[in-house]
């Protein structure tokens, strides 16, 4: 079995202020999908696992992340499967400065060197080195030995190879230089998406096994890897995360304002129908395309997050919203049905640089409370917006909103 990124007891900071959330079952979600992970190493009696980093997510908080640990490890050692395990960036050796005694069948890389350690019953051998720090930057592979002769290599990093969208280059390296090893099978960590990187040989990504925000979205798990005569001949992708974030677009194109309640709720049901896994949902909703309805969204932005969670909530109790972005915008406007003084006074403040200035300078400290309550802003964020100083993005918006509410009931 290849897991990697696991994030034992991730604190996951700023879920409270999404009302409505299942909170605790979200913090206790990567000890369940851990569990579930010792479970199906038992059931499907795999001959050993490999953890390719960050099992846990920074030192711990307590020495209760440890102890889990040491039990989860103790179900394995009495079905007699051995675990190796080499610490990513998350997990370094001058990161966890704690710890408890494991059971003897886990086997923790050392961080100065690459280390072998070797299953002579399966004619196996495993190389891998940990993270002496967070901030890893060599290539670790140029130091890694030869493959052995006679028996299935496998190599264990942490890296985001040449680089992955999102991920921090550490351990760089390329798919050349792991070839040049002669390795059967390279278990990788540190990329949370499940990716086949090559087949020749075998470089795998398992990603994480249980998304942990939103920006982690779909199915989660590890692989399972059967190997015949020293060749690979299946992998399977295990999925056994407990609650699944996902992100759902919601088309509004020449929707009116009474029109996208229905939308979001057909959209939300299929969303629940197609979920074959039955795990609970945790869905970003945003609204998209071009609607005359635009400006009435924007302006009510916070009553309808509560209008599309009572809706969710409505369709199943396993259903959740996590956040509603409005992203729509208003058609091309043909003619201007207010005053067109008026019209025309609002469509150049939008572009007003000395109007900009002028917000900026009074909004400067909401801003620096917002981020302290709500933590950095995230991407289609007005506040995002204003902390990149693209004060013309905050203006467009609140223009959209207040022609809207000037041509309301006209």
């Amino acid at each position: 079995m290849h897991a990697a990124d696991i994030h034992l007891d991730s604190p996951l900071h700023g879920l409270s202020r999404y009302e409505g959330l299942p909170i605790e079952e979200i913090r206790s979600a990567t000890r369940s999908a851990f569990d579930n992970l010792i479970q199906c190493a038992i059931d499907e009696a795999v001959d050993f696992v490999v953890i390719a980093g960050d099992l846990f997510d920074g030192d711990w908080r307590d020495m209760g992340t440890g102890l889990y640990f040491a039990r989860a490890m103790g179900r394995l050692d009495q079905a007699e499967i051995p675990a190796f395990v080499l610490a990513g960036n998350h997990d370094a050796a001058s990161v966890i400065s704690r710890t408890v005694p494991w059971p003897p069948n886990v086997k923790l890389f050392g961080s100065r060197r690459p280390e072998t350690h070797r299953l002579p019953n399966l004619e196996v051998v495993v190389h891998g080195q940990s993270f002496s720090t967070p901030a890893v930057t060599d290539n670790l592979v140029l130091a890694y030995p030869a493959a052995d002769d006679h028996a299935f290599n496998i190599g264990m990093l942490h890296t985001a190879l040449a680089g992955r969208p999102g991920h921090a280059a550490y351990a760089p390296c390329s798919l050349d230089d792991l070839r040049s090893k002669g390795y059967d099978y390279w278990a990788l960590g540190h990329v949370h998406e499940f990716e086949i990187v090559s087949r020749d040989p075998y470089v795998v990504f398992p990603g994480n096994v249980q998304g942990r925000t939103i920006r982690e979205t779909g199915a989660k798990g590890v692989v399972i890897v059967t190997v015949v005569d020293r060749e690979v001949t299946a992998l399977e992708r295990v999925e056994l995360d407990v609650i699944r974030w996902i992100r759902l677009d919601v088309d509004c194109v020449g929707a009116l304002d009474d029109d996208v309640g229905d939308l979001v709720r057909a959209e939300l049901g299929r969303l629940h129908s197609s979920n074959g896994s039955g795990r609970p949902l945790v869905a970003r909703v945003t609204l998209v395309g071009e609607t005359v309805a635009a400006g009435a969204l924007h302006d009510r932005a916070a009553s309808l997050r509560d209008d599309v969670r009572a809706i969710a909530g409505s369709i199943s109790p396993n259903l959740f919203v996590e956040k509603v972005k409005v992203l729509v915008s208003e058609p091309a406007r043909e003619g201007v049905t207010m005053g067109e003084d008026l019209g025309l006074l609002i469509d150049e403040a939008a572009t007003d640089p000395d109007l900009a200035a002028a917000i900026k300078a009074d909004l400067d400290r909401f801003m620096i409370a917002a981020g302290t309550t709500l933590g950095e802003p995230e991407e289609g964020e007005l506040r995002l917006s204003a902390a990149q100083d693209d004060w013309s993005s905050v203006l467009a918006t609140a223009s959209t909103a207040l022609r809207s509410r000037l041509t309301r009931g006209a």
